[in-house]
């Protein structure tokens, strides 16, 4: 009776550590940290994912549950003074740098999570945001928008767009005594999605100002047409993010049809009218050769008759579909991708299609570099390649706003 409880123990280990084991690439630092990391998120995912297969808990609520162990308070210090409000009704931690400067420079931040958890309030986005205003005497607003699935696009778009219109009247720009001039926004993984869409948004339009002096993305996701991209198969079963998991959460963000996912597996999952668009992601055409590495590109299948699923043709959640004279008022642009992430290539094609657009365009690439990296740069989970990305973030920024 024991050996057969040890063996199903065994078995039961053996079918675990498959889910959750995912080889770590030779050129990753601290590789046994790394995979521990791993193993740990993905262990996370599984137990989400069973746990909504048995109808006691829905996969994001257990996620987000994890995550909200890791909120923090906001505590100021000697060089910050950081506190808790609301703008037009949306949550928002403020970092007020305690310096000199007489009109110090904004940065607006949007946390990632795949517009389904995350918040400012997480410590690794605090202590982000906090070295960003005193490193560079700046306030720095970080803001909290709705999440999927209990709200679907655009409510995240919109929350956003209205938080920052508010903190660019002038009256509350005096209020923080910021330099309208030098205000960039920045954001990681799906807050740069935001990012680059109200950045595209309030360079064009007219009645928006003032205008925005320089964008940051971060890992950016910024198109969901083509679901077979070369960083999209190669980084199938990735660090931290896996293709299937990123499916499921941008099928949650969009909508509750339960097809989404399975057609975006087989990349089916773009309407009829979509054809036009397929020109934005062509990847034979905006990919240096060392990503293609000689596959051929094929269109996706366009998706069944009356199929449409609202946004996943709207430039607000898919920044790269925007046309050329959209892209050519847009202010200097940092983007930072890392080669085992399967969202590197949505990065390449937006820095090319900047580039081609007249943008002056800074694009680090970390050859060692995984998704969600930022989010270890703290006590006890800190790994080189999240402090590196914070130090590359924040001195750009120096430099050019």
């Amino acid at each position: 009776m024991v050996g057969f409880k040890v063996l199903c123990f065994a078995l039961l280990c053996g079918f675990f550590a498959s889910h959750v084991y995912t080889p770590i690439p030779e050129n990753i630092e601290e590789s046994w940290k790394v995979m521990i990391l791993d193993v740990c998120a993905k262990s996370c995912v599984l137990m989400g994912l069973f746990l909504e297969y048995i109808g006691l808990m829905r996969f994001e609520e257990f996620i987000s549950t994890i995550i909200m162990l890791d909120y923090t308070k906001p505590v100021s210090d000697e060089y910050v003074t950081v506190k808790d409000t609301t703008f037009e009704d949306t949550p928002v931690r403020l970092y007020l740098p305690k310096g000199n400067s007489e009109s110090p420079r904004a940065v607006i931040y949007f946390h990632g999570g795949a517009f389904c958890f995350g918040s400012f309030k997480q410590t690794s986005y605090d202590l982000l945001n906090r070295w960003t205003a005193n490193s560079l005497d700046a306030v720095v607003v970080a803001m909290d928008y709705k999440l999927a699935p209990e709200y679907h696009f655009p409510v995240q778009f919109e929350d956003s767009i209205s938080t920052v219109k508010f903190f660019l009247q002038d009256k509350i720009l005096r209020k923080y005594g910021v330099d309208p001039n030098r205000i960039c926004i920045s954001g990681d993984s799906s807050g740069a999605t935001i990012t680059a869409a109200l950045t595209q948004m309030i360079q064009n339009s007219p009645e928006l100002k003032p205008k925005i002096k320089t964008q940051a993305l971060l890992y950016p996701a910024l198109q969901f047409l083509d679901s077979t991209l070369p960083s999209h198969l190669e980084n199938e079963n990735g660090i931290i993010l896996t293709r299937d998991i990123g499916i499921k959460l941008v099928s949650m963000f969009f909508s509750k049809d339960k097809t989404l996912p399975q057609l975006m597996k087989i990349n089916q999952h773009m309407p009829l009218e979509a054809k036009h668009l397929f020109k934005f992601v062509n990847w034979s055409n905006l990919l240096p050769e060392k990503l293609r590495k000689n596959r051929v590109y094929t269109e996706p299948i366009l998706g069944r008759p009356n199929y449409s699923i609202p946004g996943l043709m709207d430039t607000r959640a898919l920044p790269l579909l925007a046309n050329n004279s959209q892209l050519q008022n847009l202010p200097p642009t940092y983007i930072l991708t890392c080669e085992h992430d399967i969202l590197r290539d949505d990065g390449f094609m937006y820095a090319a299609r900047l580039r081609n657009a007249g943008v002056q365009v800074t694009h680090d690439h970390l050859e060692n570099g995984f998704h969600g990296a930022l989010a270890f740069i703290s006590s006890p989970f800190y790994l080189q390649l999240g402090l590196q990305i914070k130090d590359m973030y924040i001195n750009w920024l120096d430099e050019n706003l």
